[in-house]
């Protein structure tokens, strides 16, 4: 392993550049396997070796059965939108996440320092937070135990009753006890599904991991400025973390086109069958990644009504002796009004506390939520859209 600082890197002794994706056996058999480098790099290599895994071997083990065109089966291989959609697109992006993850997010937990928000009597807590952190992501049993749930959940229950279609497909004929699988399908059951399975529930993980770590952060005391201009009381960075998990909901958008684009190829479905598929996928990337910061809402509060009654206070001191000053004869017969700063720090003290009354409950924006819906459901919903019209056009023809 090599030991070569990466440039642009963060000293590996700083104990708060904390990366959410690195560590963990997963990530040193990868780098074992020299697909990815200290920083994430060969990017490209990962992508085409863990796809082609998955994918190119269900391709010639189709083509050596007969079933990767043709009418053997309702479902050749070729014809799989749903496979091709889950080996071919999701896959690569829940890998590109990684690195996306990693580049956007590495910076985080200093963050909290750099901007002071972490008051010397809280900073024990908050090391505490991130050292759990860093274990809990480097756990050998956590990823043993997702590999387990993948086997005993995912191939045994979730692939029967809920990817299976009820039609002979490349990868299995429906018998009158169950399931015939072809060669192409224990590839898929059984190696493809199940790579693709972890590293999805392995995101999920991930988020967790996130999701406990701010959790532990809203318990700390934070010092947040209300009159900071990001609205957020300084904690407005943490909205620009959110892009960073867009292709882990890009993949989530493929994987609901490429379902719902069988089921209309061939259950003869309608796009409108899957309205609350949409709706609840779109909520639960949205619940998922911004719920988290929803976590800051009482101290964010807390914040405004501090600032709202300071500010207050201070504002109405300023304005009586401004008042008294100017509007009642206490300025002296030699100072002039025009170009006297007393009219331009009025104005200031006025733009900060509108500051402080325009300050959000949440650390992100409108503009994030939609954002990230419209990425999500336009992905799902134009790719279906797409595939649903070309059918109605050959139909036509």
């Amino acid at each position: 392993m090599s030991n070569t600082p990466v440039e642009g890197a963060k000293s590996p002794q700083d104990p708060y550049d904390f990366s959410l994706v690195l560590g963990g056996p997963l990530n040193q058999l990868v780098r074992r396997a020299r697909l990815s480098g200290d920083a994430l790099e060969l990017l490209r290599r990962r992508v085409i070796v863990i796809s082609l895994f998955a994918w190119l071997p269900l391709l010639v083990l189709t083509i050596l059965g007969g079933r990767a065109w043709g009418d053997a089966v309702t479902v050749p291989f070729l014809k799989d939108i749903e496979a091709h959609a889950r080996f071919l697109l999701a896959l690569p992006l829940l890998i590109l996440a990684k690195l996306v993850v990693h580049q956007r997010m590495r910076s985080v937990a200093l963050q909290f320092l750099e901007r002071g928000l972490i008051p010397k009597r809280s900073r024990a807590r908050f090391d505490l937070a991130m050292a759990s952190a860093v274990r809990l992501r480097n756990s050998v049993l956590a990823e043993v135990l997702v590999i387990a749930f993948v086997y005993l959940v995912g191939v045994l229950y979730v692939s029967p009753q809920y990817i299976a279609l009820t039609v002979p497909t490349w990868y299995a004929v429906p018998t009158g006890g169950g399931w015939q699988l072809s060669a192409a399908g224990f590839w898929f059951v059984y190696v493809s599904l199940p790579l693709f399975q972890f590293i999805l529930f392995r995101w999920y993980f991930r988020l967790f991991i996130w999701m406990r770590f701010l959790w532990q952060i809203t318990r700390c005391e934070l010092s947040l400025v209300p009159t900071h201009p990001d609205r957020a009381g300084g904690l407005g960075f943490l909205s620009l973390t959110v892009v960073a998990f867009a292709p882990v909901l890009l993949a989530h958008g493929v994987l609901l086109a490429g379902l719902i684009a069988d089921r209309i190829f061939f259950h003869a479905a309608k796009l409108t069958d899957f309205k609350v598929e949409v709706v609840v996928v779109v909520l639960f990337v949205l619940v998922v990644v911004l719920g988290l910061l929803l976590l800051f809402s009482s101290h964010l509060g807390l914040a405004r009504r501090v600032g709202l009654r300071e500010y207050g206070t201070l504002a109405q001191r300023y304005v009586r002796e401004f008042d008294l000053k100017w509007l009642r004869g206490g300025a002296p017969a030699d100072e002039p009004l025009v170009g006297s700063a007393d009219i331009q720090s009025l104005a200031d003290l006025g733009n900060s506390f509108e500051l402080v009354r325009s300050m959000r409950l949440v650390p992100f924006t409108r503009d994030t939520v939609l954002q990230l819906a419209l990425t999500h459901h336009g992905v799902a919903g134009g790719a279906v859209e797409a595939i649903a019209q070309s059918r109605v056009l050959r139909r036509a023809k």
